[in-house]
């Protein structure tokens, strides 16, 4: 991911922190589409992401949770967004996540639509380097590991989307 220079900082409230991060461009109108696995039925995770997505100034498209991998691929075709986010919490999300992954990588017309995956991926308890290299190697932009990635690092992507993303 290249890196980009961004002006002005936005707070974001992690309880008793603050993290300062750069602002967003003015991004209204942008959307993200914020979805579970089809194997996952938790709904509190994608709730936060849409709040916390919203307040960074991006429209949220939320699916919820069970979502079939078709029904992911029309409603992303549909909206095309500027950003998939993946979340899971019943730790299927590796197993899951390869699978969604290489089917939408496959249609042409989503090739290029940056795709994340995030939470807890495993049941094993650790980090698996292994995995979360072949989520990557799969076709996602970025993962997010529940308890390893540090508190902000998926607001910093999300503000450093690359501009014609967003068109």
């Amino acid at each position: 991911m290249s890196e980009l220079t961004l002006t002005g900082t936005a707070a974001v409230a992690a309880g008793p922190n603050t993290t300062t991060l750069p602002a967003a461009p003015d991004r209204r109108g942008g959307t993200v589409i914020v979805s579970g696995l089809s194997s996952d039925a938790h709904t509190w995770n994608l709730v936060f992401l849409q709040l916390l997505i919203e307040e960074l100034g991006y429209e949220v498209v939320n699916l919820g949770p069970t979502v079939p991998d078709e029904l992911l691929e029309s409603e992303i075709r549909a909206h095309d967004p500027a950003l998939v986010v993946i979340s899971s919490v019943n730790g299927h999300g590796y197993q899951d996540g390869v699978r969604v992954i290489r089917k939408l990588r496959a249609v042409p017309a989503l090739a290029r639509t940056p795709m994340v995956i995030g939470g807890k991926l495993g049941i094993s308890g650790g980090s698996d380097e292994a995995r979360l290299q072949e989520l990557v190697d799969a076709g996602f932009n970025a993962v997010f590991e529940d308890g390893r990635t540090e508190q902000g690092s998926f607001e910093r992507f999300l503000v450093t989307l690359p501009q014609k993303a967003l068109t």
